[in-house]
């Protein structure tokens, strides 16, 4: 079946913010957690909403304060650290002139989501932008992905679902789209074809194929 729309998550995906994140739980949560507490602890469960993981990294119910110490710091840093992953903005252009419907489902608040992608200049991309703040039920809920599709007007088995964590496969697969690994997921392409994942790219070009599209020599 034809592929419609390309639907991708945003940090770890198309958005390198893999250091951004890290040292905002980092900075968050110093004084809170054990003193041997670092990265290898938080990047199996980046992906997940953010007051989720909060709450499994300190064992507490309210984390507000946490949180709030987790956006001063991620928002006062943003700028130095994000920067889209190589090749990004030109398949993204190649994707939308060949006629293909694109969208970001994520599960950071909208105002963040839309700062990283007008950062990286591929914000006028989009027609479709479904962020945490829009929906009840976050990935790996099948939610966003359907209220991404319904958005675009494209049935689930012709979308591509692109993420980098456990939760982009797992809302992809019930909401019936197609999980699409990257390879440079902090987590692993094993991590993610154990979720569900159908194809694992290598490169932001490797799209091209999945999408019907001729691979272009570099």
């Amino acid at each position: 079946m034809t592929t419609a729309a390309v639907l991708f998550d945003l940090d770890g995906t198309i958005l390198d913010t893999n250091e951004l994140i890290i040292r905002s739980f980092l900075h968050a949560l110093r004084g809170v957690t054990p003193p041997e507490f670092g990265r290898e602890h938080i990047i199996p469960h980046m992906g997940k909403p953010l007051k989720d993981q909060l709450r499994h990294f300190t064992g507490r119910d309210d984390v507000d304060d946490l949180l709030a110490a987790y956006r001063e710091y991620n928002l006062r840093e943003h700028d130095a650290l994000v920067k889209p992953f190589p090749h990004v903005a030109e398949v993204l252009e190649r994707l939308k002139a060949a006629g293909l419907k694109i969208g970001v489902v994520t599960t950071e608040m909208r105002l963040t989501a839309s700062r990283g992608m007008k950062l990286a200049g591929i914000d006028g991309f989009m027609d479709a932008v479904v962020a945490f703040d829009d929906v009840e039920h976050p990935k790996p809920h099948p939610e966003p992905v359907l209220k991404a599709l319904e958005a675009l007007d494209v049935r689930p088995e012709r979308a591509l679902m692109v993420g980098d964590s456990p939760a982009d496969m797992q809302s992809a697969l019930a909401a019936g789209a197609v999980p699409v690994g990257v390879a440079w997921s902090l987590k692993g392409e094993r991590v993610l074809l154990e979720t569900g994942a159908r194809h694992i790219i290598h490169d932001m070009r490797d799209l091209y194929e999945l999408a019907g599209l001729e691979r272009r020599t570099p």
